[in-house]
């Protein structure tokens, strides 16, 4: 056998695979990866059908990571939503508590890098004394009746509502959707891709598909957590958030204190899907100083403390 003929199948065949399904953010690469397949096939470097079993999950591949709409964004997450609240109740205790949460939601994200989406941002509160909040990708934030009660000002309930918007406009939850996807494409080529072209895909697949990716996130959410990097990222554009919208950036810091000091006995909730607020702290007093704000606190005292 040729060795060096042998050792670029071995290549191709063992590590450029999974380099592109890592990299296939891009459809670019997909489409060079197919092309390259061929190219590879045409020279015998590797047989025909390797190469087209490559360029069909390539293809495949590349489409998979077409840019997920804000129709659907706002779908899948009115899904997760769903999911939260069949887990949680909504707490109406306080009309105007809610109000008050819209309003420095409201002030945050239009002065955000985007200020709009499908339907809108939403925020509620949940009846739990669990410490926790989440966010779905159809702009719906929860916040629980027990991180409510860690706050000590209104500029540490806006760190609260930042983080949950920086999940969102970083859009942390349909990265998932699109791992799955991904996975979903390279499992269809590596069967019958041909019989499923010529078929296509039937609703029930679609639809097992969509409540797979929903799962995904409801267990990141509930259960798993996002990443370290994810949860560090969020609380980076919170603070840029919070300073362009008139807030001190250094409240999510003073709220993470908070956090530390409240956590300690609880299992579940924010203890179990976050980092520890030691690790978020150090992170964040990183960032916060590049950040000068006037300290105004004091002028939205007395409206925090009577609506609590």
């Amino acid at each position: 056998m040729n060795k060096p003929r042998f050792m670029i199948r071995f290549f191709l065949l063992t590590a450029a695979l999974p380099v592109l399904v890592s990299l296939a953010a891009c459809g670019t690469l997909a489409s060079m990866a197919s092309a390259g397949a061929q190219v590879a096939g045409a020279l015998g470097v590797i047989d025909q059908n390797t190469a087209d079993a490559v360029s069909k999950s390539s293809d495949a591949i590349g489409r998979a990571v077409e840019e997920i709409s804000p129709e659907q964004e706002y779908y899948i997450g009115r899904a997760v939503a769903a999911n939260i609240l069949s887990r949680y109740k909504i707490w109406n205790g306080s009309p105007a508590l809610t109000a008050y949460l819209n309003r420095i939601c409201a002030a945050i994200t239009i002065n955000s890098p985007k200020p709009e989406i499908y339907n809108g941002y939403h925020v509620a509160i949940l009846d739990s004394t669990e410490i926790n909040a989440f966010a779905t990708s159809g702009g719906h934030i929860f916040v629980t009746r027990g991180l409510i009660a860690c706050t000590a000002s209104e500029d540490s309930l806006a760190s609260v509502i930042a983080h949950e918007i920086a999940h969102i406009q970083l859009q942390h939850s349909t990265r998932a959707i699109r791992t799955s996807r991904i996975t979903q494409a390279v499992l269809v080529t590596g069967g019958s891709a041909a019989d499923l072209a010529a078929s296509g895909t039937s609703l029930s697949e679609l639809t097992d598909i969509f409540n797979e990716s929903v799962g995904q996130i409801v267990e990141t959410m509930i259960n798993n957590g996002y990443s370290q990097t994810q949860e560090f990222a969020a609380d980076n554009l919170a603070l840029s958030l919070l300073a362009s919208a008139g807030y001190e950036p250094s409240s999510l810091i003073t709220m993470l204190r908070a956090l530390e000091k409240n956590q300690s006995g609880q299992r579940g909730g924010f203890s179990k899907t976050h980092p520890t607020p030691a690790r978020r702290i150090s992170n964040a007093e990183l960032s916060a100083g590049r950040y000068s704000v006037a300290d105004t606190q004091s002028y939205r005292q007395a409206r925090y403390t009577r609506t609590r």
